[in-house]
């Protein structure tokens, strides 16, 4: 018979094990914002909450925050967070996709929210809330992690990569606007969630600095807050054999499951000439079934989008095709492969055109120099996008989703304001307050 001791010993070992286990597969975590104490369950978040890595929760920086003292009312509605600047609050998760509650208002006033998740993916858009009203909104953030799980690999990052908020195994809220109150944060792991991966290049990706954006940063607030995932891989630079070369299609597969969806849209650096470069009717046609295949081969819907136009008007007002072949080569390919296309290249020509060639500036990066901190110099890049033109080219995709024959468009929310490329909404009209971070280095790629 073992001796009691031992059994004691062996018995509370197990459970320290077990304990261990169930801390590393936390699922929930619920922040109450403008407290100090907070009812149990909560953890309590005031203006002193620095980020730490021990700590695994906290503000990105603190200065301009204030804590508004409690008011009479529900618990995790009667206290909040506000600045008369964008402040961000990130914490350390695991890889994987995260259902978000906000809680926004305040008992006593107004306020206007604006949500950006990571590298400012649009989740909310512009939310007000009235005096004594306090709303709450969801939305789904995909985290990811550089290390290919199952292997000793990671994706090749670029040093500038480093500094993103969607590269650093945190999840990251910013939170903008007029005077944003946000009362509360919930966050909960969804292991069922449908993850729509995006792979592409500069035109696409989750541009971490203002200025520039793309399409696909935009696309997760097209959708409904409650099923869909959008885990934007795209980098810029990117071709399809860089992108394959550096681990960042092996990461994708890695994740996705069956019915997941896979968007590829690659042409601006495929046509350039160097190590990447393919040739549009045979090895970029190649490269396109490669990735198809491998997407179907772990269950997933691949989906082809053919790249926009470059800003590049002729003395008629019409746009000048630089992308030679590419986009009839992908068009190719979605036939003979029977996948869905969305045309991009298409509508982006009739969007362009339709804005002319002096107001199409606004959807692309023209600014005077001083527009931004340490820009001395003109902004005049006919490639990379504004916000809006970031806005109006994921209107597009939508647009392009939705005469597809793909389950993904019955996710869309249901009250999206219809779309017209040759009915440009205008610039005036489009609401981006300033994320915090500034860069005034061109995005790789042209």
């Amino acid at each position: 018979m073992k001796n009691p001791r031992s059994l004691i010993l062996t018995a509370f070992l197990i459970f320290c094990e077990i304990s261990c286990s169930l801390a590393e597969q936390q699922v929930s975590w619920k922040f109450d914002f403008g407290k100090e104490k907070t009812k149990k369950g909560w953890i309590a978040i005031s203006e002193d909450d620095l980020f730490d890595h021990a700590k695994g929760f906290g503000f990105e920086e603190i200065d301009g925050l204030e804590s508004v003292n409690p008011r009479k009312g529900k618990a995790s509605k009667n206290g909040f967070m506000q600045s008369d600047r964008p402040f961000y609050f990130s914490m350390n998760v695991p890889e994987g996709n995260y259902k978000v509650k906000v809680t926004f208002g305040d008992l006593k006033g107004s306020s206007v929210n604006v949500v950006r998740a990571e590298s400012r993916r649009m989740m909310i858009d512009k939310l007000q809330t009235f005096d004594r009203e306090v709303l709450n909104r969801e939305f789904i953030v995909n985290v990811r992690h550089p290390n290919i799980q199952g292997t000793d690999k990671k994706v090749a990052l670029k040093e500038r990569e480093k500094d993103y908020f969607h590269w650093d195994e945190k999840l990251t809220l910013e939170f903008n606007g007029e005077i944003p109150k946000i009362c509360a944060v919930e966050v909960t792991k969804m292991e069922d969630a449908i993850t729509v991966f995006l792979a592409g290049n500069s035109t696409v990706v989750d541009q971490a600095y203002e200025p520039w954006a793309a399409w696909g940063q935009m696309f997760p607030f097209f959708f409904q807050p409650d099923q869909i995932a959008i885990a934007n891989h795209a980098e810029s630079g990117e071709s399809l054999l860089a992108f394959k070369r550096e681990g960042r299609l092996e990461k994708i597969l890695n994740l996705m499951k069956r019915g997941d969806y896979l968007f590829i849209e690659f042409t601006h650096n495929d046509q350039k000439p160097g190590n990447n470069y393919l040739e549009a009717f045979t090895t970029y046609k190649d490269e396109l079934k490669h990735y198809i295949q491998q997407a179907k081969s772990k269950g997933g819907v691949p989906v082809l989008v053919t790249s926009m136009y470059r800003r590049n008007f002729d003395s008629d007002g019409k746009l000048v095709n630089t992308l030679g072949d590419y986009p009839e080569a992908m068009r190719q390919v979605a036939s003979e492969e029977n996948v869905a296309l969305i045309d991009l290249n298409a509508m982006s020509k009739t969007l362009f055109e339709a804005m002319g060639f002096e107001y199409s500036k606004k959807a692309f990066v023209h600014f005077p120099a001083g527009t931004f901190e340490g820009q001395n110099e003109a902004f005049a890049d006919n490639t990379h996008f504004s916000t809006y033109g970031a806005y109006e080219l994921a209107n597009c995709v939508v647009e392009g989703l939705v005469k597809t024959d793909l389950d993904l468009k019955y996710y869309l929310k249901k009250d999206l304001p219809k779309f017209n490329p040759a009915e440009p909404r205008k610039f005036e009209d489009f609401y981006w307050p300033l994320s915090k971070r500034v860069s005034t280095v061109k995005p790789d790629g042209n």
